[in-house]
């Protein structure tokens, strides 16, 4: 066939359109493929030094705060228990660690469950209840809204010490052994909030919450569920773990994770509970979710045949790592920090900086390395949420917290050829786009990592956002509700302090918020404000009688619900101009009155009621 030819003509024509067609389907296909990120849309934490609230959290971080105190009695008497040779049998040369406040602090009835069943529940299982409900509110998401929808529960959990420690000996208590099991932990959350999505407790030691994470990822890009809660929790109640490690050499004695130090000697154990709200980011920005943060990849895998069971091995974190980033299609020089495992150990430190530099050797600027664990110990199931909290907390506020206790570099480091920085002062976070990574390891050998992102806004919806935002109000209502006297107290505190806090609040929004993004329940309160001042001055008022009916005796006075009264004035009491303000500054006062003179128009000979409302005289 002649090349000139037209049959040869059109068959070369034909096969070129063939291979459009092949390039296109393929390139559907890896689109297709292509893991869609998911948008972090909510925060809750409950960790030491009374950290309730991500914004505490981030203040503690920048401080450089050192959450590590001595073992308080409510836990065990340390005294009795100590002993500073670590060969002696059933002691501990430790004395600290890091504790959550007032787990022993719960309200029942908020969660309608009888103070007999409470009695015999694991405070882990409490702290689960609290913080995930926190974490919904923070997500502007009314826990009642999602009865009945595929929401899932993904937790990092690892045991129960709790059941040694009840009152009773009457095992045959349904009630006890739906206390103390961790999948009823997790089943219990579902059950709460009705959820009907996926419920699932995961245990692999310290990763375990960020492998309860990927998991939560994969559930929701696969469409098993449309929302997900995605955490961790721990709490250390008894003593017998920590003379088990202590024993092991997995223990500082001087109660500090010296993370990366020359002086590294293992970690102190910590607590906390931690709990993100995931959507994926298409879902996310359609119903106009606020997005802190986005996870563009996650992985696991595990250590494999090495040295030791407990042991760490370099190649399977640097496998998790770069499948991670394989995952997120993203080249690992665009990564700029790495949140670390680190636990100060002699042993597993410089692992990790060795399979940091193999995977990160390529780079313009050099990479940043921290761990949260010098702030707070080691939270064991929760450490890895607690460092992806950290993680996307610095995302939002584009700065890098201290890392602590780093006085000498780890000799066993060849620092000076690789291209790591650990930073020791609160430092800007410089980068076109905030990636990072986070990994957690855990002693039964099973790795995590996960890719973190910044999420840019589009700046043409912010703007139709605003557009659409209507006039500012003269004066902003603020509603409170409890489920009873004391929580409406504590309401009204809370939210006192949370405006102390934030001078440069949004008072319309947090109005908005708290009327239409909260649980309303039968105790109630309102405020009327014009400006943050006064709202904070109303409130303040409102704690002092609350304060001053709690010392007497009294009930506050508004646990009387008044009476609601609808009032048609006619006769006369009607003036012009009626309305005017409200039509000026309400947009849908403002529709529906537009609406209704369009209807009447007709009927009254093409006469306006508006020229009524906006008549001067």
């Amino acid at each position: 066939m002649s090349a000139n030819t037209p049959d040869y003509i059109a068959a070369m024509k034909n096969a070129l359109q063939q291979t459009r067609d092949l390039k296109a389907k393929l390139a559907e296909a890896e689109r297709r493929n292509r893991p869609e990120p998911v948008a972090i849309i909510g925060i809750g934490c409950r960790l030491p030094q009374r950290i309730n609230t991500p914004d505490q959290f981030w203040a503690f971080l920048c401080a450089g705060g050192d959450a590590i105190t001595e073992i308080p009695p409510e836990r065990w008497d340390v005294d009795a228990w100590f002993d500073p040779d670590p060969d002696t049998p059933g002691k501990t040369p430790v004395r600290h660690g890091s504790f959550v406040d007032q787990v022993d602090q719960f309200d029942p009835q908020f969660f309608n469950i009888s103070p007999r069943e409470a009695r015999l529940m694991d405070p882990q299982q409490r702290l689960l209840l609290e913080v995930s409900w926190e974490a919904l509110e923070r997500a502007n998401i009314v826990p009642g809204t999602l009865l009945n929808s595929s929401a899932g529960v993904f937790i990092g959990i690892c045991g129960s010490e709790y059941h040694t420690l009840m009152d009773t000996q009457d095992t045959s208590d349904l009630y006890e052994q739906t206390g103390v099991a961790t999948s009823v932990a997790v089943g219990r959350l579902s059950y709460v909030l009705g959820l009907t999505g996926p419920a699932v407790a995961v245990d692999t030691a310290c990763s375990s919450s960020l492998v309860a994470l990927h998991q939560a990822c994969q559930s929701l890009r696969q469409h098993e569920c449309g929302l997900a809660l995605a955490g961790g929790v721990g709490l250390t109640l008894l003593p017998e773990r920590t003379i088990s490690f202590s024993k092991a050499g997995m223990l500082a004695t001087d109660g500090r994770c010296k993370t990366f130090d020359a002086a590294a000697d293992g970690y102190v154990r910590g607590e906390g509970c931690g709990v993100l709200v995931l959507k994926r980011l298409a879902d996310a920005q359609a119903d106009g979710d606020t997005i802190l943060a986005t996870i563009r990849g996650s992985m696991i895998n595990h250590d494999g045949a090495s040295s030791g069971l407990t042991a760490p091995r370099g190649p399977a974190q640097q496998a998790v790592i770069r499948q991670a980033l394989q995952q997120a299609q993203l080249d690992p020089r665009v990564v700029s920090y790495i949140e670390a495992h680190g636990t100060g150990t002699a042993l597993g430190d410089p692992i990790e900086i060795g399979a940091l530099s193999a995977v990160f050797h390529e780079r313009d600027e050099p990479l940043q390395v921290g761990s949260v664990k010098t702030n707070l110990g080691h939270l064991e199931s929760a450490a890895g949420i607690a460092g992806l909290i950290k993680t996307v907390l610095m995302v939002q506020h584009q700065q890098i917290p201290p890392h602590l206790h780093l006085q000498q570099l780890n000799p066993q480091v060849e620092w000076e050829k690789l291209p790591i920085q650990i930073p020791t002062t609160l430092t800007p976070w410089q980068a076109n786009e905030r990636v990072a990574g986070v990994s957690s390891f855990g002693f039964s050998g099973t790795n995590a990592h996960v890719v973190v992102s910044e999420w840019i806004p589009d700046p043409v919806a912010d703007a139709v956002a605003v557009e659409e935002k209507g006039a500012e109000r003269p004066a902003h209502i603020l509603t409170l509700s409890a489920k009873s006297a004391a929580g409406l107290a504590a309401q009204v505190q809370a939210y006192q302090d949370y405006i102390a806090e934030h001078a440069t609040l949004d008072l319309a929004e947090l109005c908005y918020t708290a009327a239409t993004c909260r649980s309303h329940f039968a105790y109630r309160q309102a405020f009327v404000a014009c400006s943050r001042d006064e709202l904070q001055q109303q409130l303040a008022v409102s704690a002092a009688d609350d304060h001053t009916a709690v010392a007497t005796g009294h009930a506050p006075s508004h646990q009387t619900a008044p009476g609601v009264a609808f009032l048609f004035t006619g006769q006369g009491s009607q003036y012009a101009g009626m309305g005017r303000e409200l039509y000026e500054t309400q947009p849908t006062f403002r529709a529906t009155l537009d609406e209704c003179d369009a209807i009447l128009q007709p009927l009254l000979d093409g006469a306006s009621i508006l020229e009524i409302i906006n008549d001067q005289q």
